[in-house]
Order: C-alpha cells, then structure tokens, then sequence
C-alpha cells in the first residue's frame, strides 16, 4: 500500500512575529505531525519596529536579515506601526498588501490542503477564508482551517465577511485558558462563526501547544482528510 500523501498547510504567522521565529515556535508541532502535514510558515510583509511584545523578543531591527526581523500583517493606526486585537482600530493599514502576499503564496507555493493561522495569523486565515467562500478567486476554499489563539478581527470591511456570515468548512479551533493577549472568549467568538468547529483547549497561554494530549487532537482532526 502507498503511504499516505503529506497534507500541505500554509501556516500565518502572528504580529511582530518574523518567518524564522515563527517556523521555531512551530517546530514542536511539526515534529508532533511528522509525516502527516507539511507546514510552510509565512509571516506578514510589513516590518514592525523594534518593540517587546507578547509574540516576539527586542531585537536589533536594521541589523537583523529579513528573516529574523518581526513582521505583521496590518496595524490599527494611520500613523504609528502598533496593533491591537481587542480595540476598533482607527484603520486596518497593510491589509491589502498582505491579502496580496498570501495570494501569491497560494499561486507560487501551493496547492495547500489546509490553513493555520496564529494569533493576528488566525485572524487573517478566517477573512481569507471568508473572501473565498464569497468568490473571491484569489483564495480557493481550503479543506480546513486551524486557528490558534484567533480573534473575530475588527473593521468595518472585517465585519461584513466575518462576523455576519457563517463559514463553511471544517475548522479547529485552540486557545488557551490563560491567553492574557487573545483572551478565551475571542477565541470563542471566532469559533462561533464556523458551524461544527471543533474546540482544543489548553491550560496555557498564547502559543500553539504541542504536548502529547493535543498531538491527539490535531491528527484526529487531521486524519478526516488523509489520501
């Protein structure tokens, strides 16, 4: 019998996370994974200045190769590079470069079976998706979504793709209970947006677990879409 085809999964980084750290911090999981899926990390195209952060270290900004400097997806302010998840932000600058950035990503790097997002990740996987599911061509409907830390994003063109409409297609969702950036209840409310959501909690805080209980869960889940 042939061995089973690796899923493919393009994983989105979370904000003021650059492409190495993000492929570290997803190292555990990958090896919980193994021969299962294939995950191809993408952190965001907009350099974010040197600042400590839930989701990443001070660094040497100018001096770091782009692969080590943090990056996001968007930020929530006309005039400074900052981003906060739980404010209504006074705009969401960067969105439409990096819609472009994960687009091209798709078309050059695909065909992916799945997304992950993490964190300002998440949020963006769940807008992709929801562009996709309402035509959008750049984005084809993946088969499933893993959404760590993920937050209902906030916005007025958010609002009318995610928060209005539900989203159809297999997704899990992970958070942990002592998430102090992406509190549970965010989590809780993206989940609500896909019908059948699977929930994977954790006792932790805000990184993507990959301890033996929820190693279990991720190939359960992943195992329904094995060829």
């Amino acid at each position: 019998m042939a061995a089973q085809r690796p899923l493919r999964v393009l994983c989105l980084a979370g904000f003021r996370q650059s492409e190495r750290g993000f492929r570290e911090k997803t190292g555990a999981l990958r090896k919980a994974l193994r021969a299962r899926a294939e995950l191809v990390c993408l952190s965001g195209p907009h350099p974010v200045p040197d600042a400590p952060g839930p989701e990443g270290a001070r660094s040497d900004f100018g001096s770091c190769p782009p692969e080590e400097q943090p990056r996001g997806w968007w930020f929530s302010e006309q005039e400074a590079d900052v981003f906060s998840a739980l404010e209504e932000p006074a705009v969401c600058r960067g969105l439409a470069e990096s819609l472009g950035m994960v687009a091209q990503a798709l078309s050059r790097l695909g065909p992916f079976d799945g997304l992950l997002g993490f964190s300002q990740g998440a949020a963006l996987a769940a807008f992709i998706c929801a562009l996709g599911q309402a035509g959008d061509p750049r984005f084809p409907l993946p088969r499933f979504i893993i959404l760590v830390s993920g937050f209902c994003p906030r916005g007025l063109g958010f609002k009318e793709s995610i928060l209005q409409r539900p989203l159809s297609l297999p997704s899990l969702h992970v958070f942990g209970d002592t998430d102090k950036v992406i509190p549970s209840q965010e989590s809780m409310q993206l989940a609500s947006r896909f019908p059948g959501a699977i929930t994977l909690t954790h006792s932790g805080g805000h990184f993507i677990p990959a301890a033996a209980a929820q190693r279990q869960a991720y190939l359960k889940f992943l195992d329904q879409f094995a060829e």
